[in-house]
């Protein structure tokens, strides 16, 4: 059995290697099997959605970050205000362990708080991304949260509470004793160091909003570039669903009998313009591929004559809004018995040389086969199978020519209300054969943004994320403003004693927050360049940076900047200098 096997498989080979050049035959000696798990069938949508929720992951990564400064930011600040009680703990026989242990505790239990709620926004956060994926990915990816991911996320929450609560209780525990409890409380303990990081805390959280504003930016002006691409057909009111009679047990002649009655009343219901059907559905990522022979093209061993196939019904191209350049489309006519014939796009003679004179002259399905179908139109460019991808050589035959078709995908253009002509599609089809199901009804707008689903999702997620990203930062700028001018209160009094006037003192202020956006700005911009060029193969008709997003990113953050800082710089230009140079 097994040299029997052996012997099949060297024939197999050797038919597949006639008539390769070395080259060719080089290239596939090289070629690799891969075996992956089947638990997955035939979907592709774990490896297009790897890059998406690895950029992903990042944008969530550098939110948390910004989360967990606003924290730190937040800890330090009450530090400072309990650096009595922790001298007092000290001084009676504390030990500075045990008081950064509590100051931690504290610390993690803010985070596992935190992670609580942050469990029922990843609840709507799925919902989310539910709605935005096609119905069909929901086979592969779960709406549900797993144990795994929740172990991580548990794990992740109580690290981040040690790691950023780990400074400002160490800092916290370490006062000068004598100065504190002598109640100079007025000054900070560490006052410089402390202020030091809150600075250095706001200023990473500018850097990592502008970051994640520019990229929010550009995935949302790749999302507009798909949005204006012309498909090259007329989407508008125009419905499409599937049937497959094959797996009903229909054999080929019931199943062309049932798509032509059906063809049939689907044309007769009022408000119906155009009904037409094909073997392969446009947009939905699916694609089908024929060698091809074409009259006056020579093809070498190594030439690609691959082209992209569609078995169409009559009324194709008016139904689904595609412009004929020349000849005729498909009747009711060219069905089997009647020579066989096909229609070509531009891409498909500009491949193969045929210019705009290809009505007329003849090619064959297959590498050296006889040349017996005739091109009888041409057609301008449309997208086949992805609204992203570039426009393949394409051609048509009639379905009708076709002995063994099994399911085909039907369109139907109409002036009705969507919901009304969907009820009058079920209806037909269950009157034909009430255990005929129809599949993926929808309209073919529906169909175009389930094409797109991956730069929508990237798009609303990245977006959501920043302007989180920048309100955390605008609070965190706020919380470090309002903290330093109250630990300078007594400064800002004397200033204003001295002759200092209101717009002086807001200056000042407004200062320390340009200052701030401009380092963390400038920082910002360098990441996201650095995002850009990895989210490149995300992005449609752009490279990995954008003038123009740059600009409108950086305008956001300063107005947001500046707007954070007026309410500290207005209370800082209304203190009174008599109560000031009294406070505490």
């Amino acid at each position: 059995t097994l040299s029997s096997s052996s012997a099949a498989s060297d024939v197999y080979k050797r038919q597949l290697q006639k008539g390769m050049s070395a080259r060719t035959l080089a290239r596939f000696r090289a070629k690799q099997i891969t075996v992956e798990q089947d638990a997955r069938g035939q979907s592709t949508l774990h490896r297009e959605a790897a890059a998406p929720l690895a950029l992903l992951m990042c944008v969530t990564g550098l939110v948390l970050l910004i989360a967990c400064a606003n924290v730190a930011n937040l800890l330090l600040a009450r530090a400072a205000t309990r650096s009595g009680e922790m001298a007092v703990r000290l001084s009676i026989g504390g030990s500075r362990w045990q008081l950064v242990a509590q100051l931690l505790v504290e610390s993690c239990l803010l985070a596992v708080f935190g992670g609580l709620v942050g469990l029922l926004i990843t609840r709507w956060t799925l919902d989310l991304i539910v709605s935005l994926l096609p119905a069909e990915a929901m086979t592969t990816v779960g709406g549900g949260i797993n144990r795994t991911v929740l172990l991580f996320a548990a794990a992740l929450t109580l690290g981040t509470g040690l790691l950023f609560g780990l400074f400002p209780a160490l800092h916290s525990t370490r006062p000068d004793l004598a100065s504190v409890l002598k109640g100079q409380s007025g000054q900070p303990a560490g006052a410089r160091s402390s202020a030091r990081l809150r600075t250095s805390l706001a200023t990473a959280q500018i850097a990592l909003s502008m970051a994640l504003l520019v990229a929010a930016g550009l995935f949302t002006r790749s999302l507009f570039n798909v949005s204006r691409v012309d498909l090259g057909l007329k989407i508008d009111d125009l419905v499409t669903f599937g049937i497959s009679p094959e797996l009903n047990g229909y054999s080929a002649e019931r199943s062309r009998a049932l798509f032509e009655r059906l063809e049939d009343e689907l044309s007769a219901v009022p408000g119906v313009t155009g009904v037409t059907a094909a073997s392969m559905p446009i947009l939905a990522n699916n694609n089908w591929g024929n060698n091809v022979s074409v009259e006056g093209f020579q093809a070498g061993p190594d030439t690609d004559t691959n082209s992209s196939l569609n078995e169409i019904g009559p009324a194709y191209l008016r139904t689904l809004g595609m412009r004929l350049l020349a000849g005729r489309e498909f009747t009711r006519a060219d069905a089997a018995p009647a020579p066989k014939v096909a229609i070509i796009n531009e891409q498909f003679a500009k491949k193969f040389n045929l210019g705009r004179d290809a009505v007329g002259k003849h090619m064959a399905r297959g590498a050296g086969g006889k040349l017996d179908m005739e091109i009888v139109g041409l057609v301008q460019n449309a997208k086949y199978s992805s609204v992203k991808r570039p426009v393949p050589p394409q051609f048509f035959t009639p379905y009708r020519q076709d002995s063994n078709v099994g399911f085909l995908t039907f369109y139907v253009r109409t002036s009705l209300d969507t919901e009304q002509l969907f009820a009058v599609i079920r209806r037909t089809v269950a009157r034909l054969d009430p255990n005929l199901p129809v599949e993926d009804l929808r309209t073919m707008l529906q169909q175009v943004r389930e094409n797109v689903f991956g730069d929508r999702v990237i798009t609303v997620l990245s977006a959501a994320f920043a302007a989180l990203a920048t309100l955390l930062a605008a609070v965190g700028l706020y919380g470090v403003l309002a903290y330093t001018v109250a630990q300078r209160t007594r400064e800002i009094g004397l200033r204003m004693a001295l002759g200092a006037a209101p717009r002086n003192v807001r200056a000042m202020v407004l200062r320390q927050v340009g200052c701030m956006t401009l380092v963390g700005g400038t920082i910002g911009l360098a990441g996201a360049v650095a995002i850009g060029r990895f989210a490149r193969s995300l992005l449609f008709e752009m490279q990995g940076h954008d003038p123009a997003v740059l600009a409108a990113a950086a305008l956001a953050l300063i107005l947001v900047a500046f707007g954070a800082g007026f309410v500290p710089a207005y209370r800082a230009s209304q203190v009174d200098p008599i109560r000031a140079l009294r406070y505490e």
